[in-house]
């Protein structure tokens, strides 16, 4: 997918207005000062932001149920800003994103002020642990932990409807035999619109 393809491809599958377009503007050109900075993604994709990272992130809304202003998105280890500040910018979802580095937590809320998108984003500067218990609607996870240590770490923000929308790259299937029997029913794997080798879990409960 070339950045044009994954513009398009954003257009096609997203109500996008000139005031979002500009919110995912913005979100790259901070992204890249930043990168000035700190280690936040490989140089290898910078060059390639719209389709390895935008529409990577993007894609998972439409593996979620169609939100309302009142539906709670967990994304956890955000680091970057994926998936949870592009689920922020281009959904009504209540983003809430978990990152325990101080100076990604810094530009997390640099862009959230600047994107103007307090109304429905937050970062809470704190490792999971430490993080009193909610409810959950959707709970994300890019590059966070082992799906085995995942599981235990993050279910006291689960219900029985929380849709899971995991990120796992070629280690999908792996990951997911490592699980109980009883938890692997929870989940089936879809194939990234980003990388035909990369694998997507997607569960409930």
């Amino acid at each position: 997918m070339t950045e044009d393809e994954a513009q398009a491809w954003i257009s096609a599958n997203f109500d996008v207005p000139r005031e979002t377009w500009e919110r995912l503007e913005r979100f790259i050109s901070l992204l890249r000062e930043e990168m000035l900075h700190q280690n936040l993604i490989s140089k290898s994709s910078a060059d390639h932001m719209w389709a390895r990272h935008i529409v990577d992130s993007a894609q998972l809304l439409l593996l979620a149920p169609k939100p309302d202003k009142d539906m709670i998105w967990l994304d956890l280890g955000t680091g970057a800003g994926f998936p949870g500040m592009v689920i922020a910018i281009l959904s009504s979802y209540q983003v809430r994103m978990v990152e325990s580095r101080k100076r990604r937590c810094e530009f997390l809320n640099k862009v959230i002020e600047q994107a103007e998108i307090e109304r429905n984003a937050a970062v809470f500067h704190d490792r999971l642990e430490n993080i009193d218990s909610f409810s959950a609607d959707i709970i994300s996870a890019r590059a966070f932990a082992p799906l085995d240590r995942l599981i235990p770490l993050s279910h006291r923000f689960s219900t029985e409807k929380t849709v899971w929308l995991l990120p796992k790259g070629k280690n999908a299937v792996r990951e997911l035999k490592g699980l109980s029997p009883k938890r692997q029913k929870m989940f089936h794997v879809e194939h990234s619109l980003t990388d035909p080798n990369a694998g997507i879990l997607v569960g409930k409960g």
